[in-house]
């Protein structure tokens, strides 16, 4: 009965027309940018950002969620329809949904992606609902010592859990960690790693970090990316898909939800991580895995769910416990931050309006991407007629304006750009900039919850020990890092971002 007071809360909360107008415009936002290939959710959600300053709280949580959800929408329409995934999670929909249309079923598989996705994202928000409350009364009982060793759990997930090198991963998990004590040392007052420059003695801001990394260096990218005009003309007779279709989409449907509501939650996890391993899965749980990227509808079916699920599971650990599961979640703590809301169980007791009008809102965005996608297929297609060259100036130009925005100083306009050929750089490395956010964002935290379990035991290290919580943190903490030393765990974990197909 308390959690059906609670949902009437949040959507009493949700459906005023401020909330329900920036519910739509982040929908809207989030299917463009899923649409349009090369700019992404969080690059997206580093440029509009600075916007939040002026924007209601639960309004401005409201719409960047939508744009972070809605892109999971808008990849797979272009994947299908053109071969040309707008989002890093619908690469593996282009596999099969892109053959679906070759052979005149482009109509079902934008239904069963449409449909499939709506199931999961509405399946998470549901477990979104019941888990939180108990995660948050749970996560009242942490003292220091349990979130620098839960800290601690959530920086080695997100090594395990990130693409590419382990070595790089964690390099990067140590620059952002680096990058988040730069400033004045709020105990003796000393500056760290300021170099002498007056505007770093109050530390690196997230926004120009988040701007620069994601925003100005995926335009940099772009620009260097011959531009993709072949697009292939999709007659869609028939949008709704074929009893056959369905038996076949449901049980692949059902595994992706469970599957990316999972992976979502892991520190490190999200979309792209649940979208490549609903397909393995797919393939192999599969009698003929030889469809597979031939226009197998499962391939459509399973990651469309896993993406959305993962998508919005990965709230979770974000509104319970305070802690950013990957880099889009870290823009949302940034957000919090910036409306002077500290994430985790107090915002529960605190602000129980703000977290259930936030979960209200995911099960109307999601209706609200339902209605809007499958009848605008034709106008989202065109939208990849716009020409970089007019496109990537005028983001470039909004970078500049909201990073001057937050303090008013052309120092932090020159840092963001900087940021940005450093992301360029990494990028031409291979190294992704989603675990050094991750770093950045936590690195304060780790330093003060671990000051302040040592002050609380008077310098005795055993306080991580000897309470109960923290030790199994750490002991799992321990096992991750182990497992990563195993060759045939290492050769899993990168085969899950590598599909033979591709």
């Amino acid at each position: 009965m308390e959690l059906f007071d609670s949902l009437i809360l949040g959507f009493s909360a949700a459906v005023t027309p401020t909330n329900l107008l920036f519910c739509l415009i982040g929908a809207l936002l989030g299917t463009l940018i899923g649409v349009l290939p090369g700019i992404g959710p969080t690059a997206t959600l580093a440029i509009l950002l600075p916007i939040t300053f002026f924007l209601p709280p639960l309004a401005a949580l409201i719409m960047l969620a939508g744009i972070f959800y809605g892109a999971q929408y808008g990849g797979s329409t272009t994947a299908i329809l053109v071969n040309l995934p707008g989002e890093a999670s619908s690469v593996v929909t282009a596999l099969d949904g892109y053959q679906m249309a070759k052979q005149g079923r482009a109509g079902a598989a934008l239904a069963i992606a449409a449909l499939g996705s709506f199931f999961a994202g509405t399946v998470a928000t549901i477990g979104l609902a019941i888990a939180g409350p108990t995660l948050a009364g749970f996560a009242l009982s942490f003292g220091p010592a349990e979130y620098f060793s839960l800290t601690i759990f959530g920086l080695l997930c997100a090594t395990v859990l990130a693409s590419g090198s382990v070595i790089k991963a964690i390099a990067m998990i140590g620059i952002g960690l680096v990058l988040g004590w730069v400033g004045t040392d709020v105990n003796s007052g000393s500056e760290r790693l300021t170099f002498g420059a007056v505007e770093l003695f109050d530390g690196i801001e997230f926004v120009v970090i988040a701007v620069g990394l994601f925003g100005i260096a995926e335009i940099i990218i772009n620009l260097e990316t011959p531009e993709l005009r072949g697009l292939i003309a999709t007659k869609i007779s028939r949008l709704w898909p074929t009893r056959d279709d369905f038996q076949k989409a449901w049980p692949a449907v059902l595994r992706g939800t469970a599957l990316g509501t999972f992976l979502g939650i892991l520190p490190g996890g999200g979309a792209t991580l649940s979208a490549f391993s609903a397909y393995t899965l797919e393939k192999k749980v599969s009698r003929q895995p030889q469809q597979f990227g031939r226009g197998a509808i499962q391939g459509v079916a399973g990651p469309e769910a896993a993406n959305n699920a993962g998508a919005q599971s990965s709230f979770i650990p974000l509104l319970t416990l305070g802690i950013p599961s990957n880099a889009v979640m870290a823009m949302l703590l940034g957000a919090m931050t910036i409306h002077g809301i500290t994430p985790g169980p107090s915002v529960m007791q605190n602000q129980p309006d703000l977290f259930w009008g936030l979960i209200a809102s995911m099960w109307i965005g999601n209706l609200m991407l339902l209605v809007i996608n499958l009848p605008m297929i034709g106008l989202w297609v065109k939208l990849l007629t716009v020409p970089y060259r007019l496109l990537y100036p005028a983001i470039l130009l909004f970078c500049c304006v909201g990073v001057y925005s937050v303090s008013n100083r052309a120092f932090d306009v020159a840092l963001a750009v900087g940021f940005g050929f450093l992301g360029y750089l990494f990028r031409k490395a291979k190294c992704e900039p989603g675990p050094l956010l991750l770093g950045f964002v936590l690195g304060p935290l780790l330093e003060t919850n671990l000051r302040r379990a040592m002050l609380i035991s008077q310098g005795s290290p055993s306080v991580f020990i000897d309470r109960p919580i923290s030790l199994a943190l750490l002991i799992a903490s321990a096992a991750l890092f182990l497992l990563l030393l195993v060759p045939a765990i290492r050769k899993t974990r990168e085969e899950a971002f590598v599909d033979e197909e591709a």
